[in-house]
């Protein structure tokens, strides 16, 4: 780190729990975001001002008007960009520092084997079923933590699943693919705006504490939040044994903080 770096993370630096070796392990790290939309907005800003030193996007959407009520990281000039590149610029005006790969197409399997495989962490800021389990399975086939956001209308959720740990369940432990979840649009159902920022600024606050190796992440609980009153409900989940995308895959073991 030089002079810039310790005053800019200076506040990150004085926190015993981070300090300079956290922090320079968030300067060496790589996130990789699946969307930028409402979740991915203030994640990847949150991500890019705290110092993440690579960080990949991924989004094939352009931003379109009724995107700037909650997606933050967007404005009024950005209209009609595509929303990797416009995030790339957002995270840019906030930081310059960190290397951000800019992604406009669908994350399909393949595409997504490569690019989790690069990562440290992933954040799952889709907004389709279809998406999210392509997402958890590559994360457990290559041992990355996957920190998941959902929100629509008033009600949030979000959780950790880390395959490196024996008893953490994957995404499809909790929500099988074959549960006949109905999918929901904000575009017909609506979402209230603060919404994705909370969830989104949480997803970040998870993975940077699995960047630099502190606290206790989210791994093992569901957290939900209704809106409406906001009050927070949280679920304990484990690994089903017979998962079809974990239950043969023991964990290595790697410690969890």
């Amino acid at each position: 780190m030089n002079d810039d770096d310790l005053l800019r993370y200076s506040r990150h630096i004085l926190l015993d729990e981070i300090g300079i070796e956290g922090q320079q392990r968030l300067l060496d790290g790589h996130a990789l975001v699946i969307g930028a939309g409402g979740l991915g907005s203030s994640a990847l800003l949150y991500l890019g001002s705290a110092g993440v030193g690579r960080i990949t996007v991924i989004d094939p959407d352009r931003v379109d008007l009724t995107n700037l009520q909650r997606q933050v990281i967007h404005d009024m000039q950005r209209v009609g960009t595509p929303k990797a590149e416009s995030a790339a610029r957002g995270i840019a005006a906030v930081n310059p520092a960190p290397r951000v790969r800019a992604l406009v197409e669908r994350a399909d399997a393949r595409r997504l084997d490569e690019l989790v495989r690069e990562a440290d962490v992933v954040l799952d800021c889709s907004d389709n079923f279809a998406t999210r389990h392509a997402v958890n399975r590559a994360c457990v086939n290559h041992a990355k933590p996957l920190v998941s956001g959902a929100a629509i209308r008033f009600d949030a959720q979000i959780c950790v699943y880390d395959s490196r740990e024996a008893t953490s369940p994957c995404y499809a432990c909790v929500f099988p693919e074959d549960s006949g979840v109905e999918e929901v649009h904000c575009a017909t159902m609506g979402v209230f705006a603060p919404l994705v920022g909370i969830v989104g600024s949480m997803q970040a606050a998870e993975a940077l504490k699995l960047l630099c190796g502190t606290g206790t992440s989210l791994a093992g609980r569901l957290q939900m939040l209704d809106a409406r009153t906001m009050q927070w409900s949280e679920v304990r989940v484990s690994r089903h044994a017979s998962c079809p995308v974990c239950s043969d895959r023991p964990g290595d073991g790697t410690r969890r903080r």
